[in-house]
C-alpha cells in the first residue's frame, strides 16, 4: 500500500464521518438513518488506519482477496439502508392512505351539512 492510498483512505473515511455528523447537527439527517452511514465510516476508518485488520478479517471469513470483503460489506450496508427506507416508506404510504380517507369523510360530512341547510 502506497503512502498516497493510505492517506486517501483515512481522509475519505474521516470525510464520511464529518459529513454524517454535520448532517445530524443541522437536522438534515435523523439518527436512525445515520446509524448505517456512521458504521460504514467507522469501518472505513479502521480499515484505513489499520490495513492489516482488513487482511485479518478477510482471512477469518475465508475470503482470499481483502478488497472483495470491502465490496461485500459495502453492498450489505447499502442493502440494509434500502431495507430501512423501504420499511419507512411502507409506513408512510399507509398513514397517507388513512389520512386521505379521513379527509374524504370530513369533506363528505361537510357537503351533507351544506345540502341539509
Amino acid at each position: 500500500m502506497t503512502a498516497a492510498s493510505y492517506i486517501f483512505g483515512i481522509a475519505s473515511a474521516l470525510l464520511i464521518l464529518i459529513v454524517v455528523v454535520e448532517l445530524l447537527r443541522r437536522r438534515r439527517l435523523r439518527e436512525r438513518h445515520a446509524i448505517w452511514w456512521f458504521v460504514a465510516g467507522l469501518l472505513a476508518l479502521i480499515a484505513g488506519v489499520f490495513p492489516s485488520t482488513l487482511v485479518w478479517a478477510a482471512s477469518a471469513v475465508g475470503i482470499e482477496v481483502p478488497t472483495n470483503l470491502v465490496f461485500f460489506v459495502s453492498i450489505a450496508i447499502l442493502f440494509l439502508v434500502c431495507l430501512q427506507h423501504s420499511s419507512e416508506l411502507t409506513k408512510l404510504e399507509s398513514k397517507t392512505r388513512i389520512l386521505a380517507e379521513r379527509v374524504a369523510l370530513i369533506e363528505l360530512e361537510m357537503k351533507e351539512k351544506e345540502t341539509a341547510e
